[in-house]
């Protein structure tokens, strides 16, 4: 039938070609191709992704001659959604969505899978007119489950990334839309090998796929017949699927085909179904295909595998165009010029395309035309006729005159956009732009400029140095040409969990559809109902990023009572991120309390972010029983931490709680008191640990002393002993810790007793004359400033250091510490306030005060005799003490008994404060130099019956 055909494509070859035996078997094959897909009983619809043509033909087609069967190439399980598509404005995209899976790698999650619908595609029209005409014609997707789009994909870590777009470099913030989610295209056209896309866009003066397809195949069978544009669709098809797809994709359209083919002739016999009836709505590369199982008459039918456990979830998420043209590859500009070029065809024909309308409007007028359908005959389309497709491709193209006007309007108009965004533009750039166009289209070698012309032309007559406002000229140029389009999901379509939160939102009385910014201000004195909207604001504001929803006025922290707040609400525009968290959960409580739990029992969770999830479900969530749940989940992770790292941070969380609780009337939890208490205990220990350990930082340090000072009363109250934290200071004293951990240790020591000031003022004043020790003096104070977390009682001391420092350093000796200390006062925070508060108490407050002001630690009395042991004396209990007297009252028998309980006799004197300094100088801070001291300690400890016993004597 094709013979005429053929034999003129064989003498080209030969008249043409150096080797005219290989194409004239490639031209063969490709008339082949033609004549076996229009042989086929079940009618094949050759279709492009996002076609004007292909959706226009199918149109014609479906008005012409209306089916009983569409078969269409989409993945088979999300043909569930398709009947929600009515409540929704387009751009809309279908999507499988899935949280976790164990069958693909881990670095593969969430999974998801969109297929964007847009008015000028054919699958949409043909979707469109089966809900439409429910009762006449059935709908079927037949393409392989979305599980199979990740099964055949290869199974590694990176695959997956390499067939997503790359969210980095997005062009515009609505490109994003689709997130990482793998795209699906009906009648996916772009060649996959290189080498024969860069021959074809060479030789063809174009720079993208997209713009050939425009100028070669789409404009030039948009205005075609039916069957015309069948074979030149057969015909492209079969030269892409033969010169443009790699190995890989051809073997994976394969398995395709195999999969659609088996489900079309099982659907045939199962309802006996004459293939005539039906018709298959394709990519036109499918229709070259050669499988086993091709063709409604053959008896192959294949074993389809499994699917994996994966749960898949479906819906639909708004879409742009912008997002379909990066999600594809496709120049910017592709789907409004395609729509453009649709709604052109449209009004040209005189067609009216297949609209779905919204429920309950117009519901009698399409019922008449269901009834009209029913009753008007099949109307009969003359064959498949050879000589259609000779004609076409012998006959030059003709040239429209609605081109000619359109291109003069489009001159026009981007002159006066340039205009009102600041481009200095007259008359004559109209004139300019036009004669570039024509000389660019005559260059190219095309009969008229097309929009990619015309561009061209715009962007070389009118565009600067510079840009005057926002947009340059090629971007006004998408502009004009359509723009961007952004799609809206409907109520009715939403999830549950959506529709709760537009419910629970709509006292705010704003438009949560719009795709701008929404303002809203709520005043809770005067409408305290408005406080539950304020709750599920901050709760998609925990959930989402800022913007979605932003709070411009207000906060959310334990034990705030709110008066008035102010959002930036923007839920229209980025639907599509909050119809995803329908896919977790039915209520947005549910999916913060999964997110939280998550967060909080992950595998590489710490004690730290355990009490934040715990705080988190106080703000968010009101659940005493999650609270509790995850705090003690904390204390677990705290148990099992061996390391201070997170000090600070436990320690911060842990008292803005213990604040927060105190205010309540029930007090603090049992969760919060064991944990308070398991902390007391557990720093206690690793003290020694993280004074000797270099890697320890004297923040954390700092960290693990506020837990333990700030929170000691109610750890005593529960039973801890400060006996343990005696220890564990008196240990870490034995190590020789850093200059900055010193400061911190020393004011431990103070605070329980085991050291006065007056010995730390005669280190430092020996440090302030030492040239090798005074070069680590901003370290000693980074400590003592840190200890400031815990006990503002030493800000005092740190005034005294830094005013002897300033008063008693020469400039060559202060200048070259001096960036670094007031580095170290800059990152202290707070707690320079703090010391700024102690030295305006301490400094006189006008200048003639000075004069007979003196330093209040100037006048401080000598340190007396024995002042160390009796601040160690201090820390005993009042039996203690009285024994303690008898022993030093006696001491021949005190080393009489110590020897019989194995200790040395200490040396017995009485040692001044300043030996006790100097001493201190020698050995490194250690406690050996009072060792009558000690071995009294050592005994009284020791043998707590006996000292009891002794201390009863004394009563």
């Amino acid at each position: 039938m094709f013979a005429p055909l053929r034999q003129q494509l064989l003498d080209a070859a030969a008249r043409f070609a150096t080797d005219a035996q290989p194409l004239s078997d490639l031209l063969t094959a490709m008339v082949n191709d033609i004549e076996r897909a229009i042989a086929e009983p079940l009618e094949l619809f050759p279709v492009c992704h996002h076609s004007p043509s292909s959706a226009l033909h199918i149109v014609r087609r479906l008005r012409e001659r209306p089916p009983k069967v569409i078969y269409m190439e989409g993945c088979e399980d999300l043909q569930a959604v398709i009947e929600h598509l009515q409540d929704c404005k387009l751009p809309v995209a279908l999507q499988a969505f899935a949280g976790e899976s164990d069958a693909f790698p881990p670095s593969w999650t969430p999974l998801s899978v969109v297929l964007p619908l847009t008015e000028a595609s054919a699958e949409y029209q043909a979707i469109a007119y089966a809900l439409q005409h429910p009762d006449t014609v059935q709908l079927l997707f037949v393409d392989y489950a979305v599980d199979f789009v990740f099964q055949w994909t290869p199974q590694e870590e990176d695959a997956l990334k390499k067939a997503t777009p790359d969210e980095e470099n997005l062009p515009s913030e609505e490109a994003g839309m689709h997130g990482t989610a793998v795209g699906l295209e009906l009648g996916d056209m772009t060649p996959t090998f290189d080498q024969f896309l860069e021959f074809l866009l060479r030789n063809a003066n174009t720079r993208h796929f997209a713009e050939w397809w425009d100028q070669y195949v789409e404009q030039a069978v948009i205005g075609s017949d039916y069957q015309t544009y069948r074979q030149v669709m057969f015909l492209v098809g079969s030269l892409l699927r033969r010169l443009g797809r790699n190995a890989d994709d051809i073997r994976k359209d394969e398995l395709r085909e195999k999969y659609m083919w088996t489900r079309i002739k099982t659907h045939l016999r199962a309802n006996k179904i004459d293939p005539k009836d039906a018709i298959y709505i394709c990519g036109a590369a499918h229709t070259a295909s050669h499988v086993e199982e091709f063709g409604a008459n053959s008896d192959a039918f294949w074993a389809i595998p499994a699917r994996t456990n994966t749960k898949w979830l479906y819906g639909l998420i708004p879409s742009s165009f912008a997002a379909i043209e990066y999600q594809f590859g496709n120049p910017a500009g592709t789907v409004s010029l395609a729509e453009t070029s649709w709604k052109k065809g449209l009004k040209t024909d005189n067609l009216k395309s297949f609209l779905l309308e919204r429920p309950n409007k117009k519901a009698a007028k399409n019922a008449s035309k269901t009834a009209q359908m029913k009753a008007s005959p099949v109307a009969s389309v003359p064959g498949d006729q050879p000589t259609r497709l000779v004609d076409f491709l012998t006959r030059p193209p003709q040239l429209a005159q609605e081109d000619e006007g359109q291109l003069l309007q489009w001159c026009a108009d981007i002159v006066a956009l340039a205009r009102k965004n600041g481009y200095l533009s007259s008359t004559a750039d109209s004139i300019a732009i036009y004669e570039t166009s024509m000389l660019l289209a005559n260059l190219r070698n095309r009969p008229h400029p097309s929009p990619y012309d015309f561009q061209d032309a715009a962007v070389t007559c009118l565009e600067k140095d510079r840009t005057p406002k926002k947009r340059n000229i090629a971007q006004l140029c998408l502009q004009l040409l359509g723009g961007d389009r952004i799609g809206v999901v409907g109520y009715a379509s939403l999830p549950p969990l959506v529709q709760n939160i537009y419910d629970r939102l709509e006292p705010l009385k704003v438009n949560l559809s719009a795709s701008t910014n929404q303002r809203a201000l709520m005043d809770f004195k005067s409408s305290p109902e408005l406080l539950a909207c304020s709750d599920v604001l901050w709760r998609l504001n925990y959930l989402l990023s800022n913007s979605v929803v932003q709070p411009i006025m207000g906060e959310r922290t334990l034990g705030h009572a709110p008066v008035q707040e102010s959002w930036d609400i923007r839920i229209g525009k980025y639907q599509g991120a909050v119809i995803q968290l329908g896919y977790e959960g039915v209520t947005l409580e549910q999916v913060l309390e999964q997110r939280i739990k998550k967060k909080a029992f992950d595998t590489q969770a710490r004690a730290s972010i355990a009490l934040e999830c715990a705080e988190d479900t106080i703000l968010y969530l009101h659940s005493p029983r999650l609270t509790q749940e995850l705090g003690e989940h904390a204390i677990l992770l705290l148990t099992n931490e061996t390391s201070a790292e997170d000090a600070p941070e436990i320690f911060d969380r842990v008292r803005r709680l213990a604040h927060y609780y105190r205010a309540t009337p029930t007090g603090l939890p049992a969760w919060l008191q064991r944990f308070v208490a398991t902390g007391y205990s557990h720093y206690a220990t690793l003290l020694p640990q993280a004074f000797a350990d270099r890697g320890s930082t004297p923040e954390q340090i700092a960290g693990m002393f506020g837990f333990i000072f700030t929170l000691e009363s109610f750890a005593l109250a529960l039973g801890c002993s400060r006996s343990q934290l005696l220890i564990a200071v008196r240990q870490a004293g034995q190590s020789q810790p850093e200059p900055a951990k010193l400061g911190l240790l020393w004011t431990a020591e103070w605070l329980l007793n085991l050291r006065t000031l007056e010995e730390i003022r005669a280190f430092f004043a020996h440090v302030l004359t030492n040239p090798l020790m005074m070069a680590a003096f901003p370290d000693y104070l980074k400590g003592f400033l840190l200890a400031l977390n815990f006990t503002p009682r030493i800000a005092r001391f740190v005034v005294e250091l830094l005013s002897r420092a300033f008063g008693e350093l020469s400039n060559s000796q202060l200048m070259p510490y001096l960036p670094e200390l007031i580095m170290r006062l800059r990152s202290s925070g707070q707690l320079v306030q703090t010391l700024l508060k102690e030295a305006s108490a301490s400094f006189p407050k006008t200048l003639t005060e000075f004069v007979s002001w003196r330093a209040p630690w100037a006048e401080m009395p000598k340190a007396q005799p024995q002042a160390r042991q009796v601040a160690a004396a201090e820390a005993l209990s009042p039996a203690e003490q009285k024994l303690r007297v008898l022993l030093f009252e006696m001491p021949a028998a005190t080393d009489a008994m110590a020897q019989l309980l194995g200790s040395q006799p200490g040396v017995w004197r009485q040692e001044t404060a300043e030996e006790a300094v100097t001493e201190d100088m020698a050995t490194e801070n250690s406690d050996t130099a009072a060792p009558n001291e000690l071995a009294i300690q050592a005994i009284l400890q020791r043998f707590p019956e006996t000292t009891e016993a002794m201390a009863a004597l004394l009563r």
